[in-house]
């Protein structure tokens, strides 16, 4: 490289230009000087942030795949190549950083878990509604409550129902049609 390292302005200059040509004709070689000057600067800034080499030049690596890939992103009016690299670096610190102390998930945290038992409103509302249906069926005709029994609590399909009793078909469909109406009229008178 021709410039001094310690002339700021030329070098913040020469880095811009180098910056600029990788932006319009992805020029590696410009790259390469960006590469060999900033390179060990990242790994050095960021070994001295993680205090564990291989993250370093994991992230150094990171950062100069990103100056490549933004570098279109970089504005000399804004400021220094310096500064904007070093701000991809941080991010890049600080993502990784996250990334690694962020909590795992944990399946039997409270928070995941479903209550073993249902609130203590919803409880009683049900209690509630077993007790209207249990009055409510006590006052079927008994050969109603036997099809819905054998329908819904044995679950025997009307087909087999019908067999079993020996009705035709129609009538176990119609009974608990019949059964279905009353149970809703008197559910629906004591609400």
């Amino acid at each position: 490289m021709a410039v001094e390292p310690n002339d700021k302005q030329a070098l913040n200059i020469t880095m811009s230009a180098h910056l600029t040509a990788v932006a319009e004709r992805r020029d590696v070689a410009a790259f390469e000087e960006l590469f060999r000057y900033y390179g060990p600067r990242v790994r050095a800034y960021m070994a001295r942030l993680a205090r564990d080499g291989q993250l370093a030049e994991e992230l150094m690596q990171e950062t100069m795949m990103a100056v490549w890939n933004k570098s279109a992103q970089y504005s000399p009016d804004k400021g220094n190549v310096s500064t904007w690299i070093f701000t991809i670096a941080r991010n890049l610190r600080i993502d990784a950083y996250r990334k690694a102390n962020r909590p795992g998930f944990d399946p039997n945290d409270p928070a995941f878990v479903p209550a073993d038992t249902a609130p203590a409103d919803q409880t009683l509302e049900g209690m509630e509604d077993a007790a209207r249906l249990h009055e409510a069926m006590a006052q079927l005709p008994s050969e109603q409550l036997q099809l819905l029994k054998l329908s819904f609590f044995d679950e025997a399909s009307h087909g087999t129902i019908a067999e079993t009793l020996g009705i035709p078909l129609g009538t176990v469909k119609s009974r608990i049609r019949l059964a279905f109406a009353k149970l809703r009229s008197t559910l629906e008178d004591k609400q």
